[in-house]
């Protein structure tokens, strides 16, 4: 069994830890950044939001608190798609990134009109591939992402990541040396590559495979 210890910048949940214990890796779970579901976004329930854009399951749940009506949405992740499924809302479409599900909506959706609900640090690949396209779109911020700056002062031979604003986070005071970086999908890792060549990319964008690629690399040291 490996006796390296991994650090998650993301805290982890019971059965998320599990697969950590039982594989012999020590690890040191926290959240690099802080959400905050804005209770009172810009958005009057007489506007069409007929097509919803999704990237995160944070803006689905600030959504979700606010009760406005939705007819279809638009997704990237399964878990996202999951939390609307959940709450009896209809998915039409489904990516692993934004830039994917921008391409879909261009290729299949090109005179429809979108409601982006999403976070202040959003990524701007999405909106500039429609833009580009004339697909006509409307954002609205529904959540803000808080850095939540910690310094560590030790090494960690792996260090999991779940969003851009994490690794930001997480450099503020630290440093990845000779750390491996385990991350959740390519935008992720696009923020990874200015600081570490050592990037490992999960096969899906779910925390538990991001720690089943940890595990399967120290394993096989």
């Amino acid at each position: 069994m490996s006796s390296s210890t991994l650090l998650s910048t993301k805290t982890l949940s019971l059965p998320q830890k599990e697969l950590l214990l039982n594989s012999g890796l020590g690890f040191v779970d926290y959240d690099a950044i802080k959400i905050e579901l804005l209770e009172d976004f810009d958005f009057r329930q007489t506007e069409d939001i007929s097509n919803v854009i999704f990237t995160s399951k944070n803006a689905v749940k600030a959504v979700l608190k606010s009760e406005i009506s939705i007819s279809n949405c638009f997704c990237v992740g399964n878990s996202t798609k999951t939390l609307l499924e959940e709450n009896g809302q209809k998915v039409l479409e489904i990516a692993q990134n934004a830039s994917e599900l921008a391409q879909i909506i261009v290729k299949k959706y090109k005179n429809t009109s979108f409601s982006f609900f999403c976070g202040n640090l959003r990524r701007y690949e999405l909106p500039e591939i429609l833009k580009t396209h004339n697909v006509a779109l409307k954002e609205y911020i529904v959540y803000k992402t808080h850095q939540n700056i910690k310094k560590f002062g030790r090494f960690f031979e792996g260090v999991l990541f779940f969003s851009p604003s994490g690794v930001q986070s997480y450099m503020t005071e630290n440093s990845l040396e000779k750390s491996m970086a385990f991350c959740i999908g390519t935008t992720t890792a696009s923020e990874l590559e200015k600081y570490t060549n050592n990037i490992i990319i999960a096969n899906k964008p779910t925390v538990e495979n991001v720690i089943v690629q940890a595990v399967k690399y120290f394993n096989q040291k």
